[in-house]
């Protein structure tokens, strides 16, 4: 694939300043990756460009689940799960390196809101609502089976449980992947540059984008014919700052979760936590790296880039988790990290936060540009088909026609098709064997970059350690401009490292300095930016 780096930003920036576009669109997330793919396999012109990091505001925070979302059923929400059922099977086939099955356990006891006759209609509706295209159909199991799968499971009152199917991700990378896909489909994105306006012509509609470099400070217009906004939680502020007549439509909701080491919580599968006295579901995810515990769903009213954990927020995940599994004793001292996200929920003035619907919504204006904003991240692809078929209303009959097939089902990589990511985990020992690199290295390898490790391999330096070689391809790839993104966004070691990898942090630095000709000073300031990044994410544990 195309290089995706620091140098590709400055010449992407350079075009920006001097080309018109047929789409412009503001914000680096899921959402905007996923227009900027959508659009350029069309053939439109596409700029994109992010203020902050890519995927660094809500798609990097989610539960990182690509799932139907069992519990909307109980909202009568059927034409969401079965739009998100089916977006889950084409994402198996679209990022089998991101997205990977797995089995979650629903476990009802005798106070639960739910009993087990009413859930196992639920689960044949969910299985059937996925056209029964699923990984395994879903199992019954009464309280003594459900003790043998889960042994550390509250046992007392324990009617039984139901073990289902879905999905776990990589939210952050698979955000890189599809900006990676559009930039080979010539996209032009570059991450760190801000929208501080919009230009509108004598017709009334905007003609350009007013934007600063936020590394360079310079400031500079990006012409374009029509305006996405991808903005998520931020949607109402840029909505204010381009209309003066704009009428706010979010229900912004705060999101926390907790990771902890995998031998504190011995999981089988996936755990559905249901808290009884609300209308929330929190999550206990096993990964290959750690266990995630979470979500909350409480309003949030500050600006999204204030979110952050609270010790309440802790305590709250922590009494559920100990509820469902009391001799597992966690504490506050068990937690390895947490992570805090705003969701961009549209407001349909539900009487709860977690009634609030996942459902996505589209606004199209006259003016030049196309809104979208709420919807789940299991369906952005889908979404993001929609977003530019509505943005297509402001293009001729003839451009309409031209642009009106979307093709975004195929694999976001060729090196990590179905195929070659099977046989990319085969290839590992092989790539052990001929580079003389553990295998558990090449295994991950693999495991995390399909049949795009050997290239890796290859392009690198043998002399390099494996995360250094992690860092050099999120600089050259995914276009990682500091060390704080690349601990937060590129690899999982802040999450599910007991030290964060502070142990790296020097051959990590060495890679980083080496590739963007970085002096001492400013080397030594990165490395600060990122324990000020740590601490703050780590912030509520002073107060526990």
């Amino acid at each position: 694939m195309k290089n995706f780096s620091f140098a590709n930003r400055i010449q992407n920036i350079n075009k920006m300043k001097s080309q018109e576009f047929d789409l412009i669109i503001i914000g680096g997330g899921i959402n905007g990756a996923g227009v900027a793919r959508d659009a350029s396999a069309r053939g439109m012109k596409v700029a994109l460009i992010e203020a902050r990091d890519f995927a660094s505001g809500t798609s990097s925070k989610s539960s990182k689940l690509i799932h139907g979302g069992i519990r909307y059923l109980e909202n009568m929400e059927f034409k969401l799960v079965f739009e998100a059922l089916n977006e889950r099977t084409r994402l198996f086939d679209m990022a089998p390196h991101l997205v990977h099955p797995l089995r979650f356990m629903i476990p009802l006891y005798e106070e639960s809101r739910v009993g087990m006759f009413k859930m196992g209609l639920g689960m044949w509706l969910y299985d059937a609502l996925s056209l029964f295209q699923t990984p395994e159909i879903h199992e019954r199991l009464n309280a003594e089976e459900s003790m043998d799968r889960m042994p550390a499971l509250r046992h007392q009152q324990l009617l039984g449980s139901y073990i289902y199917s879905d999905a776990y991700m990589d939210d952050d990378r698979l955000v890189h992947e599809t900006l990676r896909s559009a930039n080979e489909n010539g996209a032009l994105c570059a991450n760190y540059v801000k929208a501080t306006g919009v230009q509108f012509g004598s017709d009334g509609k905007i003609e350009s984008v007013l934007c600063e470099d936020q590394h360079s400070q310079e400031k500079f217009a990006i012409k374009g014919r029509h305006i996405i906004s991808s903005v998520g939680p931020w949607t109402d502020s840029l909505g204010e700052k381009i209309f003066k007549d704009w009428k706010n439509i979010l229900r912004p909701t705060k999101g926390i979760h907790l990771t902890l080491p995998k031998h504190r919580l011995p999981l089988s599968s996936a755990v559905v936590m249901a808290a009884e006295k609300s209308d929330r579901i929190v999550f206990g995810i096993p990964r290959h790296e750690m266990i995630i515990i979470g979500t909350t769903d409480t309003d949030f009213k500050d600006a999204p880039e204030n979110v952050s954990a609270t010790p309440e927020d802790v305590k709250y995940l922590l009494s559920v988790t100990d509820y469902y599994f009391p001799g597992a004793n966690l504490t506050a001292h068990d937690i390895i990290a947490s992570y805090a996200g705003v969701r961009p929920l549209v407001n349909d003035g539900s009487s709860s936060e977690g009634k609030t619907s996942r459902e996505h919504t589209i606004i199209h204006d006259d003016r030049g540009v196309t809104f979208v904003a709420g919807g789940k991240y299991t369906t952005y692809r889908l979404m993001c088909e929609q977003t530019v078929d509505a943005a297509l209303q402001s293009f001729s009959f003839e451009e309409r026609v031209a642009w009106s097939k979307s093709d975004t089902t195929k694999p976001l990589n060729a090196y990590t098709s179905v195929d070659a990511f099977l046989q990319a985990k085969v290839q590992a020992d092989v790539w052990s064997q001929e580079t003389g690199r553990p295998y558990e290295e090449m295994r991950l390898l693999a495991e995390r970059y399909g049949m795009e490790g050997e290239e890796i391999l290859n392009k690198y330096s043998s002399d390099m350690t494996y995360w250094q070689l992690e860092a050099a391809q999120a600089i050259d790839s995914t276009m990682c401009l500091h060390m704080r993104d690349f601990y937060a966004r590129r690899v999982p070691l802040f999450l599910a490292d007991r030290n964060h990898g502070v142990k790296y942090l020097e051959e990590i630095g060495q890679v980083f300095q080496d590739k963007l000709g970085w002096s001492d000073s400013r080397l030594k300031d990165e490395k600060h930016m990122l324990t000020e990044y740590m601490a703050h994410e780590l912030e509520w544990k002073k107060h526990v």
